[in-house]
């Protein structure tokens, strides 16, 4: 049953509308359909419609992650829902982990990992702007997760005060700077994960993993299509986002051991010397 400060996420079947809202006694919510009151909203359940001031229908259901993080208010660009799903995944993290991130920024990466982690786990976020980092604790509030994270306002120069994390992640612009501060904080056979938006950035980048000996190196992007959902007229989307970012994974792992310099090919490749005959 839903109660007030619920969030609720209302979709129209007329036009497709949507809205995201936290229920608050006595307000109202518009549309280009006619109003619905919140007053209405508590007592009934996801899943129930909701008919506005005109007769017009709209489902109420549970809110998603990936929704709420498109919906944020921000001041930085966000991470797409896209993006942060996969990054989950291979950074290889569940309930209980420790998770550390360079680049607040308005917080939507943050509250995806809280999100993740669960009540045992814990997000350490760092960023050097204490306007970014009190954005973002406002938006992981309002997905009831902001007691799961630890905001850090710093020069990530001075590096991460963790060691051990599960996972660490960059999103800065100069991510190679960073990559030995990511390394002190990182468990061993564990992995890193780091967003940007250029070649040039990439090439910088794999420069700094190579020289920090991390391994199992791996570069990518994504690109995602929406279909029209008309049985009659299924077909992509007119739009669909394409760029927003190349990511790159890689493991925390001990250096090979030194071994003797094997020899030149040429040298490998040439003639064996003749030898005098014994007398």
């Amino acid at each position: 049953m839903l109660a007030e400060g619920d969030l609720v996420f209302l979709w129209s079947p007329v036009k497709g509308d949507s809205f995201m809202v936290r229920l608050s006694p006595g307000s109202i919510q518009g549309s280009h359909l006619g109003q619905m009151k919140h007053n209405d909203m508590i007592g009934m359940d996801y899943g129930d419609i909701i008919n506005t001031n005109t007769n017009s229908p709209f489902f109420i259901l549970r809110p998603s992650i990936g929704e709420y993080t498109r919906r944020i208010k921000r001041q930085t660009q966000v991470i797409f829902p896209k993006d942060s799903a996969f990054i989950i995944e291979h950074l290889n993290f569940g309930p209980g982990a420790t998770v550390v991130e360079c680049g607040t920024g308005s917080g939507a990466m943050a509250a995806v990992f809280a999100h993740f982690v669960g009540d045992t786990g814990r997000v350490v976020t760092y960023d050097r702007r204490e306007e970014f980092s009190n954005l973002a604790r406002n938006n992981a509030e309002r997905w009831k997760v902001a007691h799961r994270i630890e905001f850090k306002v710093r020069d990530m120069r001075d590096g991460f005060d963790e060691r051990g994390a599960d996972a660490v992640f960059l999103d800065v612009q100069n991510p190679w700077d960073f990559i030995g501060v990511a390394h002190d904080a990182l468990a061993w056979g564990h992995r890193l994960g780091i967003l940007v938006p250029t070649f040039n950035q990439i090439e910088k980048t794999l420069v700094a993993l190579g020289e920090w000996d991390f391994v199992d190196v791996q570069v990518l992007e994504l690109l995602m299509r929406y279909l029209k959902t008309d049985p009659k007229r299924i077909r992509p989307d007119d739009m669909m986002t394409a760029h927003t970012g190349f990511l790159i994974f890689a493991s925390k792992a001990r250096p090979l051991p030194e071994t003797p310099d094997a020899p030149a090919e040429e040298e490998r490749d040439a003639e064996p010397p003749i030898l005098p005959a014994p007398e």
